[in-house]
């Protein structure tokens, strides 16, 4: 059994904390779990960002590089899962103790005072999600706090411990590469190997290699690491390398934001909490048809690592699409005490 995790508590920096040598088969089921919650922790912000985008051409700069960041953020979470399952623990996603809420922290307490929030694309918002992916020694910045990929290395350096663990049970073997990237089919953990290489996908399509801001792992040619992708939309500058001192530094072209959806911060609860902005019947409506379409999701998804297999991915699938139709038809409502700003989904979870 995997122990359910309040996702406010800061047990990642409490798992940090414990010399590897002293790591028992429940604390890397924990740290697994934890991992779990922080892959689906990016998903609502980078998604609601995604969606506030008007122009509907997935092959236009900043929507493509958003989507594929998505994408890989999806198939990071099928792997987690799937090493979860092989040592005998089970996914925890529809219950709400291990829910993402926002605004808030990231869950386990990685990245301490950094605080997630759901709104449209924004220099800021951008800003915000390459703090998320923010690489323990990034080539263009100095380092600071702890960070995503410092928790996974410490998986990678306890998990072969436990490699007798591995049973190659409840896998979810799901091709994305082919459209996304050669690092982003979601692939059975049956070995130590398949486990540390799957790892080494999740931190370098986050963060690069030590030598190179690039996503070793591309769709595309050229794609960079998330950290250094999203900097470059939050910056409004490409990232270049200076052939005379050998250094990164965000001097290049310019990347304009599109047009977008001024979609507003969603507080906290959700929109009946802010006080001038509670729905009208109709928008109530749309913001609980999302919440019920994302809490399905999660169940589907729990389902597809649990007892129904993988027959349930499929469904999950086709309710991210439905849900961002729905965010899309709330992302055309006004708010009622600041026109300017319009409504944006909640990703509220609620019970079957």
């Amino acid at each position: 059994m995997t122990t359910v995790l309040d996702y406010g508590s800061d047990a990642i920096v409490q798992l940090m904390s414990v010399a590897e040598e002293d790591w028992t088969e429940q604390e890397l089921r924990d740290a697994l779990q934890r991992a779990i919650m922080l892959e689906l922790s990016t998903i609502p912000p980078y998604a609601t960002a995604l969606w506030s985008i008007t122009d509907p051409d997935n092959s236009k700069p900043v929507r493509h590089t958003i989507r594929e960041i998505l994408f890989d953020e999806m198939s990071h979470f099928g792997l987690v899962c799937n090493m979860l399952t092989s040592i005998g623990g089970d996914v925890v996603l529809k219950d709400p103790l291990t829910v993402p809420k926002y605004p808030g922290q990231l869950p386990g307490g990685v990245n301490p005072g950094l605080e997630v929030y759901l709104s449209g694309l924004t220099r800021e918002s951008a800003c915000l999600f390459s703090d998320i992916e923010k690489p323990e020694h990034p080539l263009a910045f100095a380092a600071d706090g702890n960070t995503i990929g410092a928790f996974y290395q410490r998986i990678a350096n306890v998990f072969p411990t436990f490699a007798h663990l591995l049973t190659g049970e409840r896998q979810v073997d799901f091709p994305l590469g082919s459209s996304h990237g050669a690092g982003n089919d979601i692939v059975p953990m049956n070995t130590i190997d398949d486990v540390l290489a799957a790892i080494h996908v999740i931190q370098s399509q986050g963060e690069g290699t030590e030598a190179s801001p690039d996503n070793p792992f591309p769709g595309a040619p050229g794609e960079l690491a998330h950290y250094y992708a999203f900097k470059e939309i939050a910056v409004g500058k490409k990232l270049v390398l200076d052939e005379r001192t050998q250094t990164f530094g965000f001097t290049g072209a310019d990347v304009p934001l599109p047009d977008t959806s001024p979609v507003a911060r969603v507080p906290l609860g959700g929109w009946a909490e802010s006080p001038g902005n509670e729905p009208d019947p109709a928008t109530a409506a749309l913001l609980h048809t999302f919440n019920q379409q994302y809490s399905k999701m999660l169940s589907d998804l729990q389902d597809a690592w649990g007892s129904a297999g993988p027959a349930s991915i499929g469904p999950a699938i086709g309710l991210m699409g439905a849900m961002r139709r729905t965010a899309q038809q709330i992302n055309t409502v006004k708010l009622p005490a600041d026109p300017r700003f319009t409504y944006g989904p909640e990703w509220l979870f609620v019970q079957d």
